[in-house]
């Protein structure tokens, strides 16, 4: 794929994600505020599904792209300064911090969904799985919180930084 449209020596695809990641979490914030305070579960639960949707299509058209551009060090290769040895070591632990905690959401928000589609009733409501909904759906969103941050400092320290 192209460069990307934000400025940086990136991908399209990597500018795609970042842009994701600062989009997903005011979006699951507003999602929880419909569910706690507002009770609206319907609403809530189409965001989530629609969440959930974009960014695995977003992180699968991603990672398609990553393979292309010859994964990372592809695109890193693209800075106008190479990183240091020492940098890119930073860089690295960084990278698989964000790693841990992208490839655990996926893990814990598909499971979060699957049983809130299989277990909750329709239209959605309180029901007895609402206690173990409630707890998978807050680690869920500390998850997705963390592999955000931990994104878009990759993204920033990989290609922002000069």
């Amino acid at each position: 794929m192209t460069d990307g449209f934000l400025g940086y020596k990136t991908s399209l695809m990597l500018d795609v994600v970042a842009c994701a990641l600062v989009v997903v979490v005011p979006t699951l914030l507003f999602s929880l505020y419909t569910v706690k305070i507002r009770r609206n579960y319907a609403l809530h639960k189409a965001l989530q599904i629609t969440l959930g949707v974009v960014l695995l299509a977003v992180v699968g058209l991603f990672e398609a792209d990553m393979r292309m551009q010859g994964g990372i060090s592809g695109i890193l290769a693209k800075r106008t300064r190479p990183l240091t040895v020492d940098e890119r070591a930073s860089f690295d632990t960084l990278l698989y911090v964000h790693l841990f905690f992208a490839v655990s959401t996926v893990f814990l928000w598909g499971t979060t969904l699957t049983l809130a589609l299989r277990r909750m009733p329709n239209p959605p409501g309180p029901c007895p799985h609402s206690r173990l909904h409630k707890i998978l759906g807050w680690l869920s969103s500390t998850d997705i919180t963390l592999t955000s941050v931990t994104g878009l400092l990759v993204y920033y320290y990989g290609f922002v930084v000069p």
